[in-house]
């Protein structure tokens, strides 16, 4: 949809809502609901504003202190959220309602560096001007719960209900039960252009996961972003929750976000060679730098305390650094062949921020690229159980400081996007610190 086909929609009552949003630093939708003729005559073309603590606050909303880009002592201004209109769609699953993505930025027209969008758009650039295109596609895996998200909230999110009985990985008879849902999140999705390849049950009790059509790095994001939150606004008509945490249970896998990336030129894939049928030196040099540098940048992979449960042996999540071939222990797993062949990285969990995962994968890559570093030979074998192999950070609090040393992202993100996330996760860490944990009184309230 364009604007011209916007305004007609507005004109004949069809649309009377328009949902004005930018991706915080969490992958949430921030943003304000307009009437349809105010969003012409005013947002249209000046953009709208929004208080700048949206990139600094908790997941509470609460205001976090020491941010050199939004802080009390500054008065806690306004950014300009800036409508994309390459995004603009139709939201089906809401009444008369369309959506644009809007940039965040400075009132000097500036964009807003440490914005999600901002990160990657940089690295988008960054590619463009090398005559480069990245193409990328999620894969989400999310677990469905016969609960309320109020009912689950009200519970403590204990003794809840997952949608199967039983592990329904790529199973067809349960699944079933759920397909008017799935059915309709398929519809819905495709008709607000976030196109759906296939939904299939995943290997945990009550999970799923669903595929999407791949496309360029920035609008694969965007649609990322609406598929998570479109898919609670669902499931939440019916009755129903859904999760992406990575790790919400102890005794059941995780949630994992692949992501499957290749770099194209000319309408050819960079990663193939034609003539040897087999990966590229681009492909060798790019993967290179993607083993090398995927440690430093394994905050933008795993940015929660949660996602680094996630990272056990034999839970189909990567543990160690290592490639190969369709092989589901590594990290890196090469699939596909000419067009189709890509890296799918195993690392992001389901609670990673696409914006800054793609950015992620595309500088580390980039870095090999420059470098000219080589992947090294092929893994064969469990990389679980291979002492040999370099492991991924431990904690979130790792994470934060491999960033915070990392040359390559002070250099290919600048030191305030690199300085704003690292803050970021330690705030987030030093919440958890400060909390008492029912795993704390179960062990210590009477014994200790």
């Amino acid at each position: 949809m364009n604007l011209q086909t916007l305004k007609a929609k507005i004109k004949s009552g069809a649309i009377d809502t328009v949902l004005v949003v930018f991706p915080d630093v969490f992958g949430r939708l921030m943003g304000k609901r307009f009437t349809g003729r105010f969003f012409l005559d005013h947002v249209a073309q000046h953009g709208t504003h929004g208080c700048n603590y949206l990139l600094t606050v908790n997941l509470e909303m609460d205001p976090m202190d020491g941010f050199q880009i939004a802080n009390w002592d500054k008065g806690f201004g306004d950014f300009e959220m800036r409508p994309d209109f390459s995004t603009l769609r139709l939201i089906p699953w809401q009444t008369a309602t369309a959506l644009v993505l809007c940039d965040y930025v400075h009132p000097d027209g500036s964009r807003v560096e440490e914005a999600p969008r901002s990160v990657l758009r940089r690295q988008v650039d960054a590619l463009a001007r090398q005559g480069l295109t990245c193409y990328a596609a999620s894969e989400l895996e999310f677990f469905l719960f016969n609960h309320t998200f109020h009912e689950a909230f009200k519970s403590g999110y204990r003794d809840l209900t997952p949608a199967s009985d039983y592990r329904i990985d790529y199973q067809t008879m349960q699944p079933a039960s759920e397909e008017n849902l799935m059915r309709a999140v398929r519809n819905h999705m495709t008709a607000a252009r976030v196109p759906i390849e296939s939904s299939k049950g995943e290997w945990g009790r009550g999970q799923h996961e669903v595929n999407f059509i791949y496309d360029q790095a920035l609008p694969m994001a965007d649609m990322h972003v609406l598929f998570k939150q479109g898919l609670k606004e669902i499931v939440a008509e019916q009755g129903r929750a859904v999760t992406f945490m990575p790790k919400p249970f102890a005794a059941e896998v995780g949630s994992s976000c692949h992501i499957h990336v290749s770099l194209w030129k000319q309408g050819q894939n960079l990663f193939w060679d034609r003539k040897g049928k087999n990966g590229s030196k681009f492909f060798r040099h790019f993967l290179g730098g993607l083993m090398k540098y995927a440690p430093e940048f394994c905050l933008f992979f795993a940015p929660t305390i949660n996602a680094y449960k996630r990272y056990q042996a034999a839970s189909w999540a990567p543990t160690k650094m290592a490639w190969a071939y369709d092989n589901r222990t590594v990290g890196f797993r090469v699939v596909g062949s000419e067009k189709s062949f890509r890296i799918e990285n195993r690392m992001p969990g389901a609670d990673a921020n696409p914006y800054l995962a793609f950015a992620a994968t595309i500088a580390a890559g980039m870095a090999g690229v420059a470098e000219s570093l080589d992947c090294g030979p092929v893994y064969e074998g469990n990389a679980y159980v291979d002492p040999k192999l370099a492991s991924l950070p431990k904690t979130l609090r790792d994470a934060a400081r491999l960033l915070d040393q990392s040359k390559l992202a002070r250099r290919v993100f600048g030191d305030a996007v690199v300085d704003f996330y690292v803050h970021t996760a330690r705030l987030e860490v030093q919440a958890f610190d400060d909390a008492v944990t029912d795993w704390e009184r179960l062990r210590y309230f009477e014994r200790i």
